[in-house]
C-alpha cells in the first residue's frame, strides 16, 4: 500500500517547506503555523498536493 505524500507550502512567498504524510480520511487541507526558513518568520503554510 502506497503512502500519499503533501508538501506544506507557505502562504506568503509559495515556497514548500515541508513534507507530510497524508491521512485519506481527512476531506479538509491543513494549515498550521510553521517557520518559513525564505521569510525568517513563523507564516501560515497550507496543504498543496
Amino acid at each position: 500500500m502506497a503512502v500519499k505524500k503533501a508538501a506544506l507550502a507557505c502562504t506568503e512567498c509559495g515556497s514548500r517547506n515541508y513534507s507530510i504524510t497524508a491521512s485519506k480520511n481527512r476531506t479538509s487541507r491543513l494549515e498550521l503555523k510553521k517557520f518559513c526558513k525564505h521569510c525568517g518568520k513563523q507564516t501560515l503554510h497550507k496543504e498543496t498536493r
